[in-house]
């Protein structure tokens, strides 16, 4: 077991809702608006707070965003809180026209993202929201990787002028961004240097990329890992420096492979440093109902399956074996 895995895992919930209720002692103007979702976007410090400032909608995603962006134009700064698979899939043309195509100042966080609503099966899985949010103009997409980087992304998102996606999940991980780390919006941060091969996640699996780089240290193996926590705008310049020195790329993503951070990557590689890639998440189909632990691991997205992905990736390079 790696010194990742032996850490306490953290539910990234907790460190969203403590910033934004400092956000909104600092700042009268945000506001926390919701779809009947209070307990599951840990809203209740915000609402026995400032009850005033919470709106809740109910069960009605598309007004939920409608009614943000309405807060928007008077002034406010509005966080959307809501399941990630209801917001971005019932609400996506309010997204694309009221939020983005009118550039508002709305803030959608996509609470319980990917697979973490696990045993409720497909219809309560977000493994699609990438690909719909990354084409979308004007739309910022950021996914955090742990507590501190939710704290500075959810920072960042209510300091930048315009439309951002936060992909907050409920599954656990552990704290691992080292101290000093800065979140910027647009910037990767390397987590494990390497030359052999790159690694690139983000969100839930970082963690589990840091765990496959020490499985391949252990056989001589030396992995790059890239926490890509912003996949809109995506910072080209780390991917094709991850490119170039380490000639393989493999991506990790609680999403579809389709259109989602491995589609992202792969446009900057094939544009600009065409190298093997082995894109990782699910493999174009509505996932069976299980643990989301479980299902990354099916997927082979455990530490051991990342590591077998990149070791392939490794030998291919070596071989000279055409992709």
């Amino acid at each position: 077991m790696s010194p990742a895995t032996q850490r306490a895992l953290h539910d990234c919930r907790g460190a969203f809702a403590e910033t934004l209720v400092e956000l909104a002692e600092a700042n009268p103007d945000v506001v926390a608006v919701c779809n009947d979702s209070v307990g599951s976007s840990k809203l209740e410090g915000f609402k026995e707070r400032w009850p005033e400032r919470l709106v809740n909608v109910g069960i009605a995603e598309q007004n939920l965003v409608g009614v943000a962006a309405g807060l928007a134009n008077g002034g406010l700064l509005p966080f959307v809180c809501a399941a990630a698979c209801f917001l971005t899939a019932r609400a996506l043309e309010q997204i694309k026209t009221d939020v983005a195509y009118s550039d508002t100042n709305v803030k959608l966080c996509g609470i319980s993202s990917g697979m973490a609503y696990g045993e409720l099966g497909a219809t309560h899985h977000s493994t699609e929201d990438f690909g719909w949010t990354r084409v979308i103009p004007n739309l910022t997409v950021i996914a955090p990787a742990d507590r501190e980087e939710t704290r500075q992304a959810v920072r960042a998102a209510a300091a930048h002028r315009g439309p951002v996606y936060l992909r907050l999940s409920r599954m656990g991980v552990p704290d691992i961004m080292p101290d000093g780390y800065r979140f910027a919006i647009g910037r990767a941060v390397r987590l494990h240097e390497g030359r052999d091969v790159s690694i690139i996640a983000n969100g839930t699996l970082t963690h589990r990329a840091l765990d496959a780089a020490e499985l391949l240290a252990r056989e001589g193996i030396q992995a790059r890992v890239i926490n890509m926590a912003t996949v809109k705008p995506l910072d080209e310049d780390a991917i094709v420096a991850a490119a170039r020195d380490t000639g393989a790329i493999v991506t990790l993503e609680e999403h579809q492979v389709h259109g989602g951070l491995g589609s992202a990557v792969a446009e900057v590689v094939v544009s600009h440093e065409p190298v093997p890639m082995t894109i990782l998440g699910v493999p174009g189909i509505f996932a069976p109902t299980g643990s989301a632990s479980w299902l990354l691991d099916r997927f082979g997205m455990s530490a051991q399956g990342i590591a077998a992905s990149a070791r392939e990736l490794v030998h291919r390079k070596r071989t000279k074996v055409a992709p």
